[in-house]
């Protein structure tokens, strides 16, 4: 009993470290500390904005129905590239629901991921989230391409990139809805 009294810290480090390599609980662990430290994103200053020049792109919902990126030209757009397996995306996530939930009708919404459809669809399923999902179909225009997950543009109806964030982010603060509104 004494051992314990005395060790309590390293046991429960131990544990720790432990419940951080077993695959069925580090995902969660991970995407809670990222959401603690997870802020508004920045805005590009305006000088420094990146335009989209093209907006050759094609994408396919979960549902098979192909997407024209060039639909939503002069439209204010969210593209999130994201996975189910990536804890910084896993925190995001209700940050961005509830932005689509109230944005929906005003934003297009684009989460594009390259997993298989059965795993996108259990882990809609389980946190009842109702995001818009697609694969890329071809190449994302340049300013759009990341080898980084999560990133996420938000992009204004003259196509520049208002907010470049790679990483997770609280995407429903009161800064990203009054560029929004």
């Amino acid at each position: 009993m004494n051992f314990i009294k005395k060790q309590w810290s390293n046991i429960l480090f131990g544990v720790l470290i432990l419940l951080l390599v077993v695959p069925q609980t580090a995902i969660p662990i991970k995407a809670f500390v990222s959401r603690l430290f997870a802020f508004s994103p920045s805005i590009e200053n305006v000088d420094e904005r990146a335009k989209l020049d093209s907006y050759n792109w094609n994408l396919v919902d979960l549902n098979g129905k192909t997407v024209d990126f060039n639909d939503y030209k002069g439209k204010k757009i969210i593209v999130n590239f994201w996975a189910t397996w990536c804890p910084p995306c896993v925190a995001e996530m209700p940050s961005m629901q509830a932005l689509y939930n109230d944005y929906k009708d005003k934003v297009v919404f684009l989460f594009v991921t390259n997993e298989n459809e059965p795993a996108i669809t259990k882990f809609l399923d389980k946190n009842d989230y109702t995001l818009p999902i697609f694969k890329s179909v071809s190449v994302p225009p340049k300013v759009l391409q990341t080898k980084s997950l999560p990133t996420t543009y938000l992009i204004n109806e003259e196509g520049e990139i208002v907010i470049d964030k790679t990483g997770a982010a609280d995407w429903n603060s009161d800064k990203v809805r009054a560029l929004l509104d």
